[in-house]
């Protein structure tokens, strides 16, 4: 079980090189579950026992479930929506306008971070290039498509240790002068025209892009008994990925439930969680409340019932935490230490940066329970800060009760992350469960 688990989250992850594909990805997940796509743009049509999902710029989805029995139940009483959130972006480089740079007979491509990556990881691996481009159409606008060159065509080179003696007693990196990929040694060929020929466009077409450079290393599954998995962009695909599996199989089941509904599954995943969410497609916009709010309109739960059914609701923000390392103990709080394939890490903050309290955490550990999945807990060593992720940034929108989550793992924002092969089953079930708990 675990083995196909595993193989399938590898291929989601291969495919997803970015966070456009990574949406993209998901939503033909949907689309083959029956699901139904709506677009912003257009008055909805949403019918009791109907699924649908909505994106956002290409790289951020909502999806939701109308049980059958919705409207007839809670026509004066609206029950509330039980969410997951996760993200599709991870941290990478973003390739600039006009990219290509000539240096000591070479060309380069001229790059900037894009989240807070751990850069040294980054030398001597074998990288390519994917995002999105708009291109012109025959009837005069523009439509979108998604690239992936998907091959090796990229390797940022290390400088030799016999160039730099101190270069093991630590170094300050030069993103804009020593992380610039090389390309090529010849300048007749550029980045957009083999962009152009993988999109089948003319390189004239092509207006715009978002370009980003990733890491070309395949996932693996290692140890001694085969027990862990590493992998490009674990922090957050693997959320991604169990969240929305979890919710798929427990909808599936419920179509033959009969039983009342107390919540509305919806499923979230938000882009631009690495740089703040700041965007109209990250958790910090109006995507969220804009959606649960076209719901309520559309059950007939206007104004003050749109309001109690948030009062009812609660969301599960699931993004991955910081296991104990082996060889970095001490950067660990002493007592709550997470490992690997320990189960579901159960997030708390002081400052709020993880919005987890005892009544939430309290109703996870049910969850838990009924699931058979082992939950541990995280909190931060107190002399170091950590970061902030999707359930705190949502609360500025959408005010419900929250409660983070995540799986544990190493080396988070490297380009080849490690976490537990058994821990991303313990994700699926206790999602399934968490979703099946509604009905």
């Amino acid at each position: 079980m675990v083995n196909n688990t595993i193989s399938a989250l590898f291929d989601f992850i291969q495919q997803s090189p970015t966070a456009f594909h990574a949406t993209a990805q998901v939503a033909k997940l949907l689309t083959e579950q029956g699901f139904t796509q709506l677009s912003e743009r257009n008055v909805w049509q949403i019918t009791a026992g109907g699924r649908y999902f909505v994106t956002k710029n290409g790289s951020a989805l909502i999806a939701f479930s109308i049980p059958a029995t919705v409207q007839a139940q809670h026509a004066h009483d609206p029950c509330g929506f039980m969410m997951t959130a996760s993200h599709s972006d991870s941290p990478m480089f973003k390739i600039k306008e006009n990219p290509e740079l000539t240096r000591a007979g070479a060309v380069v491509l001229n790059v900037e971070k894009y989240g807070g990556l751990l850069l040294q990881p980054w030398f001597d691996r074998p990288l390519s290039v994917a995002g999105r481009i708009v291109v012109r159409n025959h009837a005069g606008g523009t439509e979108t498509r998604l690239v992936n060159l998907n091959r090796d065509l990229l390797v940022i080179p290390n400088l030799a240790i016999h160039m730099n003696r101190e270069a093991n007693d630590g170094h300050k990196i030069d993103v804009q002068q020593e992380m610039q990929p090389v390309f090529s040694l010849s300048s007749e060929v550029t980045l957009m025209a083999l962009v152009a020929k993988e999109a089948a466009v003319s390189e004239s077409d092509i207006l715009s892009a978002d370009l980003f450079v990733y890491n070309r290393t395949a996932p693996s599954m290692w140890g001694a008994e085969k027990e862990f998995i590493s992998s490009p962009r674990l922090d957050d695909l693997a959320c991604a990925w169990t969240t929305v599996q979890g919710f798929i199989s427990a909808i599936t089941d419920a179509d033959t439930c009969e039983k009342p509904l107390s919540m509305i599954p919806v499923y979230c995943l938000f882009d631009n969680e690495e740089v703040g969410s700041s965007s109209r497609q990250g958790a910090d916009s109006t995507f969220l409340s804009d959606v649960l709010e076209r719901i309520s309109e559309k059950l007939g739960w206007k104004g003050e019932l749109h309001k109690i059914a948030l009062s009812k609701s609660l969301m599960v923000s699931a993004d991955n935490a910081h296991a104990v390392h082996p060889n970095y103990a001490a950067s660990a709080d002493p007592v709550n230490q997470p490992h690997i394939n320990g189960g579901i890490v159960i997030k708390y903050n002081a400052a709020q940066k993880y919005t987890t309290d005892a009544e939430t955490s309290a109703f996870f550990k049910l969850v838990c329970e009924k699931a058979s999945v082992p939950y541990q807990v995280f909190t931060n060593n107190a002399n170091i800060a950590g970061g902030s992720t999707l359930g705190n940034i949502s609360q500025n929108h959408v005010s419900v009760p929250c409660v983070d989550i995540g799986l544990a793992q190493w080396a988070m924002h490297s380009p080849y992350e490690t976490a537990g092969a058994q821990d991303i089953d313990y994700a699926v079930q206790v999602i399934r469960t968490l979703y099946a708990s509604v009905y």
